[in-house]
């Protein structure tokens, strides 16, 4: 974007980031889910999220990349990615998501910091744990600590007044 100019991408394929919310707990109800219901009231919670999915987001998703005549990939939607995360024997629950630590919807006055947090301090920690974490190893610490943006309301592409879920008909 030097010099005013418009930046224009000649990429085809986008990584899209869907999914990542639903399997490893990014939403602010999968922390009151934890509070009602401890571990496995956040397991029951994003398994429903994971469920309804297809039907919520990724239509209503698809229909904003490919407006940009792009094609979308989902790696947090990867059959081996989901499998690792559906297996608490692999991968337990409390690191994948780890509502102690800091999330983005907290602040680091408001919840606590232990030894097992490393060195990241602030939001952007407890939320997305296993995601974050992988992050910072491969380099992009700064990038870990971001709170999403919803692709909706970032490429103000959404009618304020329909439904992601709604079908194309519906929109006519």
């Amino acid at each position: 974007m030097g010099g005013g100019r418009p930046y224009e991408c000649s990429a085809r394929v986008v990584l899209m980031g869907m999914g990542a919310d639903e399997t490893c707990g990014g939403y602010v109800r999968h922390q009151r889910a934890v509070s009602r219901g401890g571990m496995e009231g956040l397991r029951t919670e994003l398994q429903r999220d994971f469920e309804r999915l297809w039907e919520r987001n990724l239509g209503r998703d698809d229909r904003v990349v490919s407006d940009s005549g792009r094609e979308g990939r989902f790696p947090f939607l990867d059959e081996d990615v989901l499998a690792v995360l559906a297996s608490p024997d692999v991968l337990p629950l409390s690191s994948v998501c780890e509502f102690e630590l800091p999330t983005t919807t907290t602040t680091s006055a408001t919840s606590t910091l232990t030894s097992s947090s490393s060195s990241a301090v602030g939001p952007g920690v407890g939320d997305k744990k296993v995601i974050r974490t992988i992050s910072r190893m491969l380099g992009l610490g700064d990038a870990s600590r971001l709170q999403k943006r919803a692709i909706q309301f970032g490429t103000r592409i959404a009618d304020s007044k329909m439904q992601g879920s709604a079908k194309l008909s519906e929109m006519e």
